[in-house]
């Protein structure tokens, strides 16, 4: 019901039935006097506790009344309001909402961040923030526990759990590099460890326990990883709508081109047997950037990039596995035998894997067993080659998931030796219930099972301890023990771990129906185990249970388990001649793998079960967490659809059941449901008694005494502690919670009552004061507005004499100045009369000549400044220029044509560098040399002239050709030097100094021949378009011994222009340049003709040199 007055005041305050408590309505009062705005304070406003605004009941505990249909109904309208996490006590039940919702922000860590369990709104930085802290404090190790099914969100609890401690932890570069590893470590083991199935599109198939170690400040400095079995099945098959696990599809989807094709793959996922395709494409899942995510995650924390290689080739390695097939064939002696079909995946896998292919073809095909002295070799068939194949695969891929998680801990592990507080995280499978049940869900469920014995022990001792602690009487409760389930389980006489290890050890023929032979014998009259064909008859008829079947009562209900696969699930035997193959490997990490597989270290002895194996894990991890202070994540999934906003009850249901929710809740509240320190009991309660309202003074325990006495609360509903106050029933708290906000009410009323009387006062001083000033506004500006008006009438008159005045005096210097310029115009005509009296008779004499020369001036001045703004461009090569308006200006014209022309050359010229007025000279030189003489000139005008083609500083090849030469190389290039034999040609380096030409060997760098410059007496070519030249030596010289060289070269322009230019400037004369079709050229005695042709070329457009007679040398030319 709405309170008198309460629409007065606006926005200010909420109107019934809830009201605010009265301290945040006085905060925006005084908000409000200070200017503030309201939406100031409500960005201050937070839930002081998790009992005010409840959307339905925060804690379980206090569910009433408590039975499966409400707990349900309670977490069903919290998921509708988007409140996704629910206490039982000090356990968060979390339930996926398959959405991104704001609540994990920055400023919902600060606002947890140093916060009371209860304080808040249920949320798991609560829980987080009260694991760290007991651990930074009070110096107690930690352990979060986090189970719940597949798809119930463990995975992203465990993320915010570690995001929530990097977050609230030390700052500093090596604390973040530490968080940044631990952190980092995640999409690594996601990758390798998680898959799609039907229930979860990042379902871990693996068990998951991390040790962080933190320091004495609270920064961590590193942490330890556990896994606990690894679903290696899946590597060779998966259900359908399932997928293999992600690093498969994200090597494929990710890796470039150059790395699958050194990895021997290809992108498309049809190619691979071990890949199910039904499934290989996940909506809003991106395998190609998850990559990425991956490689960047183990460059993070700290994988070298060999490692990162022999990584994805071991993955590579195990996907081809699955490609090999077999085929059968029959010896003489009548026993099958397997072949592989196509041995080119082979290949491939032994060559990623530096493997024998004979050695690892034979491991394939036979198997050696070993007895004391004997080996017995024996071949096998297409089943047990496949057999083999994927026990293979299997292994490789675990070993290799091992390797990766000790390798991680390598780089996450302190480096310090000092005592670490530690804080573990346990992320592990949630118990299964599927139709068809085998060996991973026995022991899966057997994990869990464990689970819930600690967790039922630590909760009970909990409990236990707070009443001792609290000096409270302690009270037997009952509840279902587990232990019974266990010790049927894991018994080291008769469990059924143990049988189904003796069974594997046992001597002769063993399948999985013996198995169940043994345990209808040995576990008929458990209360716990059932078998249709055990000695207890109530089962024989009962159809729901199959003959190869037996089921077992787990706490959260009966699981029906398939026998088939125990036994070889169980053994998982690898041949030991697959291991010494492997062992034998010449990649490092795959070698390491298989260290069983050195023939130095061969044990006969039979390797541990997966069974004893899992077995001694888990026995290890509870160890582990009975030393820690444990802190519970109850994940639920609401649907099976994986969709936001469905709440499947039936589901829900089904999992509050297994996961022992509502014995918890049993548990929790068989003494008391609810206890509170005595001094925020007294804060939120104290307006209910006179005595402790507005403030009471005295200890805080008194006030409650005083406070429940007035109050009239029996005495069996409560009990004092040391420092808190225990409430037995929830109806007691709700009562006290009904009764605050009826007061809360009062106060609000009575809150806007005393506001209503203040603001009325305040408004009435306000009048008052606003009427006094007002009138002397009045009294002010009435004067004002006089002294206005006279001062504006004194201004009117002094302008008006002010104006009189100028005005008259602008009378009088008006009259002066007529007067002087009267005067003036006077003696000026006087003057000019005077003048033209004394000048006209010598006027008259030169008048036509002067009118001459003034027009000529005009008409030169009007030229000269037309053809200033007619001027062309300053490109030398621009021919416009302005026409000639005068015949008489013609000579003038074209000189001043020819003087623009010369001065803007000049101005081009003055841009020219030294080094380009070289290369201008250069060209300008083989223009006066070839031009309109050789064909081959046109194409050469565009190339520049860079002579060292050759980098011979540079190259390491030609050293010794360097270091021979002490001179500046003009030229360097590889020209063909002409056989004067049989025409054919030869590559030569061409090289040009300052003194010599110079011939040396193209492979070797050795020096043939040297000439003098001054030996050389002409260079001779032909007028087409080809690169011959025959250069001309001095007869006698000693470089002329042979007779004259011919060249062929595709820098004919170039070569010729230099070494005319070099001749010209050491010898002072010039150099002949003769172009002609024919020459001749001196070989030894005999003096040859050279002559060019034209000819269709076989070879395309290069010229062909051959030699008709001792006389002649024909070179066609196409």
């Amino acid at each position: 019901m709405e309170s008198p007055g309460i629409g007065s005041l606006g926005p200010l305050l909420p109107v019934a039935p809830q009201m605010a408590p009265p301290v945040i309505v006085f905060y925006r009062w005084a908000f409000i006097k200070l200017g503030r705005k309201p939406e100031t304070m409500a960005k201050m406003e937070v839930k002081s506790s998790l009992l005010d605004n409840m959307i339905g009941v925060g804690d379980m505990v206090l569910l009433e009344p408590l039975n499966e249909e409400t707990f349900i109904d309670n977490l069903k309208k919290r998921f509708d309001h988007n409140e996704i996490y629910t206490y039982i006590g000090s356990v968060v039940i979390s339930v996926n909402p398959y959405r991104s919702l704001p609540i994990y922000s920055p400023e919902k860590v600060e606002d947890y961040r140093n916060r009371n369990f209860y304080e808040l709104s249920p949320h798991i930085f609560a829980l987080s923030d009260e694991a760290y802290r007991s651990l930074r404090d009070q110096d107690k190790d930690q352990c979060i526990l986090i189970t719940g099914e597949s798809g119930a969100g463990k995975t992203e609890a465990s993320k915010l759990v570690m995001s929530y401690v990097a977050a609230v932890c030390g700052k500093g570069a090596e604390v973040n590099e530490v968080k940044e590893q631990l952190l980092q470590s995640n999409p690594v083991l996601e990758a390798f460890g998680n898959a799609k199935t039907v229930r979860n599109d990042n379902s871990s198939r693996f068990g998951k326990y991390m040790d962080i170690e933190f320091d004495f400040k609270g920064d961590p400095l590193g942490g330890v990883i556990s896994n606990y079995l690894l679903e290696k099945s899946r590597v060779v098959k998966q259900p359908r709508g399932e997928r293999n696990f992600h690093v498969f599809y994200q090597l494929l989807s990710g890796a470039s081109e150059e790395l699958l094709h050194k990895l021997k793959l290809k992108r498309d996922f049809s190619r691979y047997n071990y890949l199910s395709l039904d499934s290989a494409k996940v909506n809003g899942v991106d395998d190609a950037a998850n990559f990425r995510t991956v490689r960047n995650a183990m460059q993070i924390v700290g994988f070298m990039d060999h490692e990162a290689e022999a990584v994805l080739e071991v993955v590579a390695a195990v996907l081809k596995l699955g490609n090999i097939e077999f085929k059968p064939e029959s010896r003489v002696n009548g026993l099958d035998e397997s072949k592989i079909k196509d041995k080119n995946e082979l290949k491939e896998i032994c060559e990623l894997t530096s493997i024998d292919q004979l050695v690892l073809e034979r491991a394939f095909s036979f198997r050696t067993v070993e007895a004391k002295q004997e080996k017995v070799s024996t071949t096998l068939n297409v089943a047990q080659a496949y057999y083999a194949r994927d026990a293979l695969a299997k292994n490789l891929y675990s070993r290799l998931f091992s390797w990766l998680v000790n390798r991680i801990n390598e780089s996450i592990k302190a480096q310090t030796k000092v005592r670490k507080k530690v804080m573990g995280v346990l992320d592990i499978y949630g118990f299964e219930i599927f139709e068809d049940n085998s060996f991973e869900q026995f022991i899966i469920n057997y994990c869990n099972e464990k689970l819930q014995q600690i967790f039922i022990e630590l909760t009970l001792k909990e409990e236990q301890e707070e009443y001792i602690r609290e000096d409270i009487e302690w009270t037997h409760i009952d509840y279902f023990n587990n232990a019974i389930i266990c010790d049927l389980i894991e018994n080291n006489t008769n469990g059924i771990l143990a049988m189904l290890d003796e069974e594997c050890l046992r001597p002769g023929t063993v399948t999985d129906e013996t198995f169940l032979e043994k345990l209808n014998q040995v576990c008929a009259t458990h209360q716990h185990f059932e078998s249709r064909m055990s000695k207890c008859s109530r089962f024989l008829n009962d159809t729901t249970l199959p003959h190869s079947c037996f089921r077992i009562q787990h706490y959260a209900g009966k699981v029906l388990y398939q026998v088939e696969g125990f036994v070889d699930k169980n053994n998982d035997l690898l041949y030991r001649d697959l291991s010494q193959a492997m062992w034998k490997a010449g990649h490092a990490l795959i070698k390491s793998l298989f260290p069983e597989g050195n023939p130095a270290k061969v044990n006969l002895k039979r390797p541990p079960t997966a069974g004893s194996q899992f077995k001694a894990s888990v026995a290890t991890l509870m160890k582990n967490l009975q030393t820690k202070n444990p802190n519970y994540i109850r994940c639920i999934k609401p649907n099976d659809k994986k969709a936001a906003h469905i709440f499947n009850e039936s589901l829900v249901c089904h999992q509050i059941r297994y996961l022992g929710l509502l014995e918890n809740v049993r548990v929790r509240r068989a003494g008391y449901a609810f206890r509170q320190a005595y001094e925020p009991c007294l804060e939120r309660y104290k307006m209910l008694c006179k005595q402790t309202w507005p403030h009471w003074k005295g200890p805080a325990r008194s006030g409650v005494e005083v406070l429940f006495n007035e109050l009239e609360i029996p005495v069996e509903e409560y009990s004092f502690g040391r420092s808190k106050i225990f409430i037995r029933n929830p109806r007691t708290l709700f009562q006290l919670e009904d009764l605050r906000k009826q007061r809360l009410e009062d106060l609000a009323t009575l809150i806007q009552k005393i506001y209503r009387g203040w603001k009325c006062r305040t408004h009435f001083l306000l009048m008052k004061k606003s009427q006094v000033v007002i009138a002397a506004w009045c009294r002010r500006y009435a004067q004002q507005k006089r002294y206005q008006q006279i001062k504006s009438s004194a201004l009117v008159v002094q302008s008006y004499i002010r104006g009189w005045k100028a005005r008259k005096l602008l009378r009088e210097l008006k009259h002066q100045k007529r007067c002087k310029e009267a005067a003036t115009t006077i003696a000026a005509y006087w003057h000019g009369t005077q003048v033209r009296r004394e000048y006209r008779k010598f006027f008259r004499a030169n008048a036509g000549k002067k009118i001459y020369e003034f027009t000529l001036q005009r008409i030169v001045q009007k030229y000269f400044l037309e053809m200033k703004n007619k001027m062309p461009s300053l490109s030398p090569v621009d021919k416009n220029w302005p026409s000639r308006p005068y015949l008489f200006l013609d000579s003038t014209h074209k000189e001043l044509k020819r003087i623009f022309h010369l001065w803007r050359c000049k101005k081009y010229r003055d841009q020219f560098t030294d080094q380009q007025k070289l290369i201008y000279e250069e060209k300008l030189e083989a223009s006066e040399l070839f031009k309109d003489k050789k064909a081959l000139y046109p194409s050469s005008v565009g190339q520049p002239f860079q002579g060292a083609y050759l980098e011979i500083n540079k190259n390491p090849k030609y050293k010794k050709l360097k270091d021979a030469i002490e001179e500046k190389i003009i030229i360097a290039e590889v020209v063909n030097k002409i056989n004067r034999a049989n025409g054919k040609s030869t590559s030569r380096i061409f090289l040009l100094t300052n003194n010599n030409l110079l011939l040396a060997d193209q492979k070797s760098g050795q020096i043939k021949s040297e000439v003098p410059l001054g030996d050389v007496t002409k260079v001779s070519m032909s007028s087409q378009n080809d690169g011959f030249f025959a250069v001309h030596l001095k007869e006698g010289s000693e470089a002329a011994s042979k007779g004259d060289f011919l060249f062929s070269s595709d820098h004919l322009i170039e070569m010729a222009t230099k070494l005319y230019r070099t001749t010209l400037s050491q010898t002072n004369q010039k150099l002949n340049i003769e172009i002609s079709d024919e020459f001749l050229v001196q070989f030894r005695q005999d003096k040859v003709c050279v002559k060019f042709i034209q000819g269709n070329q076989k070879n395309g457009s290069v010229p062909t040199c051959k030699r008709k007679n001792n006389r002649l040398l024909e070179v066609a030319v196409p």
